[in-house]
């Protein structure tokens, strides 16, 4: 069950990736038929991390009050609905609106997704488990540009964005037979659903005892402590909110989707001739970040989440500045350097930068505040992503694309130090493990690195 569990909740992350990369391979029928100004076009690309960052912000409090498994399905519905209506407009501004309810869904489904799954999964494979969120979203990129590259054509926008409804019909029906959160049911008194709900997930005869009473020895800890219901500002809880945040903005600074939302247009700037190349090219970037996803899946539970993005924060910032020096130097450096340089970019991103924040957020924070501090972590996410995405053709028309990708390698050089000096290390410590040693007052980053010692209800480090 928590195979099929993983599985649909990741198609979550396979519309996210479709709604994002559609727009990319779609826009050339699109504005034949609604021709655009730059900032129409801008801000139409731009309304999906927008209406994801309104979801962000609401997925908090919904998700603590109804549970996981009923936000997710009010996601799927938007998904379906948002998909249709894209797909039928009869003027710019109705597109405008169907981005922004989209973005809605995947900003609710992006919190709601990484959580359900990382309450689900038995520690042993956390980490594989949540990245299949990650790898979806890789899935749904590619998908969406071969659907570019297999419909190009005038007026053929319209299929493109009513596919996008497939998935979320079958996300809507995947759900319908999977169980809750057994942490949100303790949580919120259920003892008896949250077992039945871990016998599902475990399989027949599991002994799921001693995992229910860990939890809610947890839950009996938060209430026995002055701050019945802490505060997500609270001190000891801040060191995961800075954890959450920062690598949100780092992820989303490294320009990852100023790349996957103009791939085409960097590749022209490049130097490549021809829509149907840019598009070609622009698959490779897809197919690329999918394989390399699948990749970091088996190592994120095996090498760890710090080495992962020391390295990748490394692969990133080098091949960003090697592409901002080629470009400048379009008469000694050829364009297939770019073409490479970009693809490493994407392998490097894939294997660390993109799947570890959100596996990272959904395993930092304190259940009682897990829902908000996971809300406001994608609030980063998404902030950050429609700042990229609105403001990127701008630099392209004033500092070019050396200059945006010098910016973007700079901020990569800044997660390298802010890997060393703070990142906890999750691989091997349970979520309640985590939450003990953050109530213990101990510094984060020293997560991982000592040895167990016994707390009421299990162990912390």
């Amino acid at each position: 069950m928590i195979y099929f569990l993983a599985a649909v909740a990741a198609i979550a992350g396979l519309l996210f990736g479709y709604d994002e990369g559609v727009i990319a391979v779609a826009s050339p029928s699109l504005q034949h038929t609604f021709p655009m100004s730059p900032l129409e076009d801008g801000f139409t690309t731009a309304a999906v991390p927008l209406g994801a960052l309104v979801g962000a912000i609401l997925a908090g409090k919904l998700t603590q009050a109804l549970g996981r498994r009923r936000v997710l399905m009010m996601a799927a519905a938007l998904f379906a609905v948002g998909a249709v209506v894209a797909a039928i407009v009869g003027a710019v501004w109705m597109l405008m609106v169907a981005r922004l309810v989209l973005g809605l869904a995947i900003g609710v489904a992006a919190v709601v997704a990484p959580l359900f799954i990382a309450e689900a999964a038995p520690l042993s494979i956390r980490g594989a488990m949540v990245s299949t969120y990650q790898l979806a979203i890789t899935a749904g990129i590619v998908l969406s540009y071969l659907t570019g590259l297999l419909l190009g054509g005038e007026d053929t926008w319209r299929i493109m964005f009513a596919l996008g409804a497939i998935p979320g019909i079958v996300f809507l029906i995947g759900l319908v037979f999977l169980p809750e959160s057994p942490r949100w049911l303790v949580l919120k008194g259920r003892d008896a659903d949250a077992t039945a709900s871990m016998h599902r997930l475990r399989g027949p005869g599991a002994d799921v005892t001693a995992e229910v009473a860990a939890i809610r020895a947890n839950v009996e800890a938060e209430h026995r402590t002055a701050e019945r219901a802490p505060s997500i500002l609270a001190p000891w809880v801040r060191p995961a909110l800075i954890i959450g945040t920062v690598l949100f903005f780092l992820q989303q600074l490294s320009g990852i989707n100023a790349v996957i939302y103009y791939a085409p247009t960097i590749f022209q700037h490049a130097g490549l001739d021809g829509h149907t190349t840019q598009v070609m090219a622009t698959v490779g970037v897809g197919i690329v970040n999918f394989a390399v996803t699948i990749l970091a899946m088996g190592l994120i539970d095996r090498l760890g989440r710090r080495p992962l993005l020391i390295i990748g924060f490394i692969g990133t910032a080098v091949t960003l500045l090697v592409i901002a020096v080629a470009v400048v130097e379009q008469d000694i450096f050829p364009s297939w350097i770019i073409v490479v340089a970009l693809l490493l970019y994407i392998a490097s991103f894939a294997i660390s930068l993109g799947p570890l924040p959100h596996l990272m957020m959904s395993e930092v924070f304190p259940l009682s505040v897990r829902g908000a501090g996971m809300s406001i972590s994608s609030c980063s996410n998404w902030g950050f992503n429609f700042i990229v995405v609105f403001l990127f053709p701008l630099m392209l028309a004033t500092i070019g694309l050396a200059g945006a990708f010098t910016l973007f390698a700079i901020v990569c050089i800044g997660g390298i130090l802010f890997t060393m000096a703070l990142l906890p290390e999750t691989r091997g410590v349970s979520l309640e493990q985590i939450e003990a040693h953050l109530r213990a007052g101990e510094p984060l980053n020293a997560l991982g690195t000592r040895p167990a010692i016994a707390v009421a209800g299990g162990t912390r480090r």
